[in-house]
């Protein structure tokens, strides 16, 4: 809503398979590859809207992703990734085939899951400024995957990093309804 205010114009994509509601992808390298499609199509439909579509700058585009959506963000950004044995049918390390978007002109990264840009330069085509924050008590997204981004994207330089004090890795979220609060689900 802030951001909408301020005059961006702002989409909240829902990953089939791999939402609130439906999280059957999960730990497949299917989800790898579908969630950044995801955003391409997301785009080029704000891009095709007959309302919208004219106001939006070109080469514009802003993504926020909080945990894997951090990946996600970071794929479309030109990010390399690998799938883990535990997500290929075959038991075999593989890389994800994802098509990066040119459109993509920054990056807000909130306790961003990294850990399958872990191997050799796989960052290393992701040249977008970065705000990246990360959680002070984040027990999931720890402290390895926002070094992992600091040291591997093409311009560290590039990289503005805080890391929010007495904040959990869900401290970045919106509430969640009350229908779906209960004791054994952390967010």
């Amino acid at each position: 809503v802030h951001l909408a205010r301020a005059g961006f114009v702002v989409a909240l994509p829902e990953h089939p398979g791999n939402n609130r509601t439906d999280n059957s992808l999960e730990g497949t390298i299917a989800n790898l590859e579908n969630r950044p499609r995801h955003i391409r199509l997301v785009i080029d439909a704000a891009f095709a809207n007959l309302v919208i579509g004219q106001m939006l700058l070109r080469n514009r585009v802003a993504l926020i992703g909080h945990s894997m959506g951090g990946y996600t963000a970071l794929a479309v950004a030109g990010g390399k990734s690998m799938a883990g044995p535990l997500e290929t049918e075959n038991k075999k390390i593989q890389p994800v085939s994802v098509c990066p978007d040119p459109r993509i002109e920054a990056l807000v990264l909130l306790a961003p899951a990294c850990g399958w840009f872990n191997y050799g330069n796989a960052l290393a085509d992701v040249d977008v400024p970065i705000l990246l924050m990360t959680a002070e008590k984040d027990a999931l997204a720890l402290h390895l995957h926002a070094d992992l981004v600091k040291r591997s994207v093409r311009d560290p330089n590039k990289v503005d990093f805080r890391e929010i004090s007495n904040a959990g890795h869900h401290s970045f979220q919106s509430p969640f309804p009350p229908n779906m609060t209960c004791s054994d689900f952390p967010p």
